[in-house]
């Protein structure tokens, strides 16, 4: 620069003071406002936030004669003057204050380069001290690695490139599942390079990291995780998108709400469903692999991703009734195969599914040739039932009395005959909201389901986990009438009302669904009581 330049540019800086200068990006009539980096010198204004003063030493082309050397303190104040400068260009000089003298420690200095300035085009050089044998040398070295893969050619980067690349910003071992790499021209340009990983990453197993991508604006770092550009449910994801357009506030630290980031976000979000979608339909082994491990996060958009939850839920596998152990389906291969009679995809939720195919909520469905969906995950829970609806067929849990087809009808003689005994089962049993018949039934001769508002059991069992201690629910006790235990019981009551037998093997069967659903019975001394004395009866 000259020294008209130094003046102009430079002098206008350090004139307007720190309340001068926030007022003028206030006052500015841009479009931009709070206003680009570069912007008042708000780059440049950032050097005080570290260093008591700067000097500038500066020369245009045209001999030694023409140099210039600029201080301040920043303060408002600066001074100009005449100083010979043996090469051209510029060499900024930032005095450290006594609290910022970290930034004199090379290590710390590469890191900060590596993080925010590791893909400048331009090289950044420092000078490296060795000493040998008594023997002091400096050499000159480049700290950036200046190779902006997202910026390159998708035929010019191997596989290899892409490889070490997502290694080097996910800390991954592994090679990804899967690499994304596209550019949006138009009126809304950037590039992205996006990466799926082939499992569940270690670090997610200890803590739940934020989601979002490295965003870049002309290869400068300006968020390590801009989650505005990434849906929470693919936090898994790892990558970088580079805008050149990116509105920034003066802290560079937060960026401005702008139909920009919507738009890079809508692109990313859709290229990532994408190729999850061709890797399930090309690479099945390989998608299992990634689903086993990230699917339950994945099952997040059906619940925060209402634009895209039909996309998401043609993603998800599931285990079925139907399915071999270690097999899946899909919701929609599931629908392709209901009978004509059948109106609800059902599912049941639990631990394991290995628990839930020996459930006695399956076997009427069974018997009627459906599946049912095994949901094991916690987040089904929540998310399914946000879900509903499945290309106009509604999602039904198979705990629940809704359906009546579930409960199925009851002939009015069988209804009239059993009356006395769900009244007086209904006494004894006061801790469920009711007893009833039902054809849910086949082999087993109780369960609980619950009730159209209520939690089912699974439900209730995680949200004690989660410290819900009070999340106790009353649920329905169904009775297979067709059970030689229950039918047993209706004559115990025909013949003798009184026999105490009577609320002692209802509390029996009460007890039994509970562990049949998975829970703990609140009396196991009083169940193994009551069970010896049924096994002594029998054995006399």
């Amino acid at each position: 620069m000259s020294r008209d330049d130094v003046v102009d540019q430079l002098g206008t800086i350090a004139k307007s003071g720190t309340k001068a200068f926030l007022a003028a990006i206030r006052e500015s009539k841009s479009t931009d406002t709070p206003g680009l980096i570069g912007q008042f010198g708000v780059g440049f204004y950032s050097a005080f936030m570290v260093a008591d003063s700067v000097t500038v030493r500066t020369r245009p082309s045209g001999g030694p004669h023409l140099g210039t050397t600029w201080t301040s303190d920043g303060q408002g104040t600066f001074t100009v003057e005449d100083a010979p400068k043996t090469t051209r260009g510029t060499d900024v000089v930032l005095h450290l204050k006594e609290d910022a003298l970290e930034f004199l420690e090379p290590f710390r200095l590469q890191q900060l380069i590596r993080k925010f300035s590791d893909f400048v085009e331009h090289p950044i050089v420092m000078d490296e001290t060795e000493e040998k044998d008594g023997t002091r040398t400096t050499k000159e070295v480049t700290i950036n690695n200046r190779k902006a893969v997202w910026l390159r050619s998708k035929s010019e980067v191997t596989q290899e490139e892409y490889a070490e690349f997502y290694k080097s910003i996910s800390h991954d071992s592994d090679p990804p599942a899967k690499t994304l790499h596209f550019a949006v021209e138009g009126k809304t340009e950037f590039k992205a390079l996006v990466f799926i990983p082939a499992h569940r990453p270690f670090a997610m197993d200890w803590e739940e990291p934020k989601g979002g991508l490295r965003l870049y604006a002309q290869r400068v770092l300006i968020m390590d995780r801009c989650e505005e550009v990434l849906p929470p449910y693919l936090r898994f994801v790892t990558g970088v998108v580079d805008a050149a357009d990116l509105p920034l506030n003066v802290s560079r630290e937060l960026l401005q709400q702008n139909p920009l980031l919507e738009t890079i976000r809508k692109n990313v979000v859709r290229n990532i469903l994408s190729g999850l979608e061709a890797m399930k339909n090309t690479e099945y082994e390989k998608y299992v692999a990634f689903h086993t491990g990230l699917g339950a996060v994945l099952k997040e958009g059906l619940a925060r991703d209402w634009s895209n939850r039909d996309r998401v839920a043609e993603l998800l596998l599931f285990e079925s009734a139907n399915t071999e152990p270690g097999k899946y389906t899909t919701l929609s291969d599931y629908v392709a195969k209901m009978p004509e009679e059948q109106k609800s995809i059902y599912y049941l939720t639990g631990e394991t599914a290995a628990q839930l195919r020996n459930s006695p909520y399956l076997e009427a469905f069974r018997a009627k040739g459906q599946d049912v969906l095994l949901l094991t995950d916690t987040i089904d829970e929540f998310a399914i039932p946000q879900f509903a609806v499945y290309k106009g067929k509604p999602l039904q849990a198979a705990d629940r009395d809704d359906p009546k087809e579930l409960v199925g009808e009851i002939p009015p003689l069988t209804a009239e005959r059993f009356a006395p005994l769900l009244v007086a089962l209904k006494s004894a049993l006061p801790e469920v909201a009711d007893i009833r018949l039902t054809k849910r039934l086949t082999d087993s001769a109780a369960c609980l389901v619950a009730t159209a508002g209520g939690m089912t059991a699974n439900l209730e069992r995680l949200m004690k986990k989660f410290g819900e201690q009070s999340a106790n629910s009353k649920r329905v006790l169904e009775l297979n009438p067709d059970h030689a235990i229950v039918e047993a019981l209706r004559g115990l009551l025909e013949s003798n009302p009184t026999d105490s037998r009577i609320a002692s093997i209802g509390r029996l069967l009460l007890d039994q669904a509970v562990v049949a659903e998975g829970s703990k019975i609140a009396d196991p001394a009083g169940f193994a009581k009551r069970l010896n004395e049924l096994v002594a009866a029998y054995l006399r």
